[in-house]
């Protein structure tokens, strides 16, 4: 059912949605918890996804009380052994045609992501990233880094904070942008921003069925290979942008 919302930009997430990520994050840890005799199952994963680095680690750490690991060790310990991975991350499927079909069509796009500065800048994105070390705000679920992520866009979306005077033309405006996402903390960010937002998350996590009784994504996709532009009001996937047109 084509959703009647006409899309004038873009925000996606980066970690399990542009890149495979999250398997490295998965490896990673378990690498580092298999000494003690101890694993992250989705469960525990799931609690984790959206959040930024040190609030993550603490959740993740509070599941293992008895590890005898500092957040500080931990997340040294989980960087350096990541930095070693990151080289070999790929894309994950479609992410690579629906940016770069965004670009060519001139419909802005910007990265919100919790992550830190590091390594996946794109060069469709240019400046427009912002990551969870930037000061940009609270991390996900609040929507501080997607608004952000929008004014970087040009878009006045107007303040942070929530239950705060938003003026209607501002909500406009956020209700033209959509949000990409994987993580549940992601989509109620999304959703707080006043934003659309399309939910591609990893089987494993559906197969735990995560609570999303208030914050619902306008649309579940199984990959971005499914994405369908003109159903947001975008040109469809076959469409020559202007100026390349005989």
């Amino acid at each position: 059912m084509p959703s009647h919302k006409i899309i004038e930009y873009v925000i996606f997430d980066m970690d399990g949605l542009i890149i495979d990520s999250e398997r490295v994050y998965t490896d990673v840890t378990n690498d580092i918890l298999a000494p003690y005799g101890a694993e992250m199952t989705w469960d525990i994963k799931a609690g984790l996804m959206g959040k930024p680095d040190r609030a993550a680690a603490a959740h993740l750490l509070s599941h293992f009380p008895d590890i005898p690991l500092t957040i500080d060790d931990y997340l040294a310990r989980r960087t350096a052994e990541q930095d070693a991975r990151w080289p070999h991350v790929q894309l994950l499927p479609g992410v690579a045609r629906l940016v770069a079909h965004l670009a060519a069509h001139g419909v802005p796009i910007g990265i919100a992501t919790g992550s830190v500065r590091q390594r996946h800048m794109f060069a469709h994105f240019g400046s427009n990233v912002v990551c969870g070390d930037d000061a940009a705000g609270r991390g996900k679920p609040f929507p501080d880094g997607l608004l952000a992520a929008a004014r970087m866009l040009g878009r006045a979306v107007g303040p942070n904070e929530e239950g705060g005077i938003v003026a209607e033309a501002e909500r406009e405006v956020r209700a033209r942008g959509l949000v990409f996402e994987d993580a549940v903390p992601g989509v109620q960010a999304g959703k707080r921003a006043g934003m659309s937002v399309v939910w591609v998350p990893d089987e494993n996590l559906l197969s735990i069925r995560p609570s999303l009784a208030i914050e619902k994504p306008d649309r579940i996709l199984c990959s971005l290979e499914d994405f369908i532009p003109e159903e947001w009001g975008l040109s469809p996937f076959d469409a020559i942008p202007i100026g390349q047109q005989n």
